[in-house]
Order: structure tokens, then sequence, then C-alpha cells
């Protein structure tokens, strides 16, 4: 059977769960994953753990607080002036806490997201741009379906 390394390419099922255990990724109630090691789908620290398993594994890796996706870093919380969102999208658009919203990267070949914490009345929000499940524990549930 073949084994997962740098590069592999993988067919599989996965559950991405936080401390709460409800899932904030999951694909065994829809089609299987294609992703590749390296391509940056997952991140580095669920990468690690995925190398060496056999395909046909099914197993679940607890990863411990910020293994996942690093440690929650206060400098990624950033207030955004209104007149910046208006020239991104819809002057319109009304923003409350919880919405996620896309940013082109400054190449414009990407996008990141940015969760809405806060809106003052002067229209400036407050953008949390870590990851969700930064700083938190994370388990991983896994079914390696192929490994090419």
């Amino acid at each position: 059977m073949p084994h997962i390394e740098p590069g592999s390419f993988l067919t599989l099922h996965y559950r991405l769960s936080g401390p709460d255990g409800r899932d904030f990724i999951n694909t065994f109630e829809a089609q299987p994953a294609t992703l590749s090691i390296g391509g940056g789908e997952l991140s580095p620290g669920i990468e690690q753990r995925l190398l060496g398993l056999e395909e046909g594994t099914h197993t679940t890796i607890e990863l411990a607080p910020g293994e996942a996706f690093g440690e929650r870093q206060p400098e990624m919380v950033q207030w955004v002036a209104r007149k910046l969102m208006n020239q991104l999208g819809d002057p319109m658009e009304q923003y409350v806490p919880g919405d996620v919203v896309q940013f082109p990267t400054p190449d414009g070949l990407g996008s990141y997201a940015g969760a809405v914490r806060e809106v003052r009345a002067d229209g400036a929000i407050l953008f949390d741009f870590n990851h969700p499940l930064a700083g938190q524990p994370v388990r991983f549930e896994v079914q390696i379906i192929g490994v090419l």
C-alpha cells in the first residue's frame, strides 16, 4: 500500500473540529477532497501528522493548542476604515459581528479572510485575521482513500 510522502496527491475524507467538538469542515457527508501534500490546502501541522500514513487508514489525530493553525496573534486583529471597505466591495454592505469577509492579497492573485468582531459608529470595522482555530486544540479525523 502506498504511504503519504511530501508531494503526494491524496483523495481523502476529513473532519476538522475545535475544542467544542463542532465540525469546522466535514467532507464525510459529501464528496471526498483531493489535495497535494505541500500544496497549502491543509496547515503544515496537519500535513506533518499525515506523513507516513498508509492508503486505507482511518484515524483521528489530536493536535495541541496552536499546533494546527499557530498561536493567536494580537497584531492580526485590526481596525479597517469604512472608506477602504467601500473601495473593496459594496458601499451599501452592512457588516455585523460574525461576518467573514474576503480580502484580496496585495498582488491581487489570492485572498484571505477576516472575521468581523466589532463595528464602530463611525463605520470602522474591527477584523480578526487569525484562523478561527488558531491557538486552540484541534481534532482531525481522516480516512485516506487514495495516495498517488
